[in-house]
C-alpha cells in the first residue's frame, strides 16, 4: 500500500462535479427544432443541463481505472454513491420542515429540491451502473490492448457505460412523461456524452501521461477482484491490492 499525491483529490473532484450535476440535471433544455432533413425528423434536440458536467465524471472513471487501477474507481464511485444519497436525504427531509413565517421561498425552494430525491434515487441507480460499467470495460481492455491505444478504453468504456447510464436515469427520473421525449432525451443526451467525452481524448491522454509520470504507477488490473461490493481495498493513504 502507497500513498499518491492526487488521488484525494481528483476524488474530491469527482464527488463535487456529481452533487453538481444531480442538482441541475432535472431540467431539460431544448435546442432546435432545426430544419435540416436528419435533424427534423429526430425532433427537438433535448438534453438535461446535467449534460454540461456529469460527462467529465466519466473521464475522472477512465483516469482513476487507467492511472491507479480499477480499485481506485471502484473507491470513488462508493464515495460517489453516498455523497448523493445524503444530498437526496437531506434534501428531502429540507422541504418537509416547517418554514419561518416570514420566509417566502418554500414553494420556489420545493419546486427545486422537491425533484432531487427522484432524480437522485435515478442518478444513484445509473450512476452505480454505468460507473462500474465503464470502469470494468476500461480496466478489461486495457489489458487486451496491453496498455496501448488509450483512446480505444476511454471511448470503449464511454459507449458501454453511457449506455447503460443514459437509459436508466432518463427512464426512472422522468417516468411518466411521454415515450417520445423519453426517447429523444436518451438519444440526445448519450449521443452528446459521448461525443463529449470523444473530443476530450487529447486532454484524457495529457492528465493520464502526466499523473503516470508523477505518481510513477501504472496499474494493470490482471488480479484484480471486480467485485463492486468488495470495500476491503478502500484504505484513506492509498490502495491495496485488489
Amino acid at each position: 500500500m502507497r500513498r499518491f499525491k492526487f488521488l484525494d483529490l481528483l476524488t474530491i473532484a469527482f464527488v463535487v462535479v456529481l452533487l453538481v450535476s444531480n442538482l441541475v440535471g432535472p431540467k431539460i433544455c431544448q435546442f432546435g427544432p432545426y430544419d435540416l432533413p436528419v435533424l427534423r425528423s429526430l425532433g427537438a434536440i433535448r438534453v438535461s443541463a446535467a449534460q454540461l458536467l456529469f460527462p467529465i465524471t466519466y473521464i475522472c472513471g477512465d483516469v482513476f481505472t487507467e492511472v491507479y487501477g480499477y480499485s481506485a474507481s471502484r473507491r470513488a464511485i462508493w464515495f460517489g454513491f453516498f455523497a448523493m444519497a445524503l444530498l437526496s436525504l437531506m434534501g428531502a427531509i429540507a422541504v418537509a420542515l416547517p418554514a419561518a413565517s416570514d420566509w417566502h421561498n418554500q414553494r420556489a425552494f420545493a419546486i427545486v429540491f422537491g425533484l432531487v430525491p427522484r432524480f437522485a434515487v435515478a442518478s444513484l441507480v445509473a450512476y452505480w451502473a454505468g460507473e462500474f460499467t465503464n470502469s470494468y470495460t476500461l480496466a478489461k481492455l486495457k489489458l487486451i490492448t496491453k496498455g496501448r491505444w488509450l483512446w480505444t478504453r476511454t471511448i470503449g468504456s464511454t459507449v458501454t457505460g453511457q449506455a447503460v447510464d443514459t437509459a436508466t436515469v432518463i427512464v426512472i427520473a422522468f417516468w411518466g412523461t411521454p415515450w417520445q421525449t423519453i426517447g429523444s432525451v436518451i438519444f440526445w443526451s448519450y449521443l452528446t456524452k459521448v461525443i463529449y467525452e470523444t473530443l476530450a481524448t487529447p486532454a484524457t491522454y495529457a492528465v493520464v501521461a502526466w499523473l503516470k509520470r508523477v505518481e510513477q504507477v501504472d496499474a494493470f488490473d490482471e488480479k484484480t477482484n471486480f467485485n463492486p461490493f468488495r470495500l476491503q481495498g478502500i484504505k484513506r493513504d492509498g490502495l491495496e491490492a485488489s
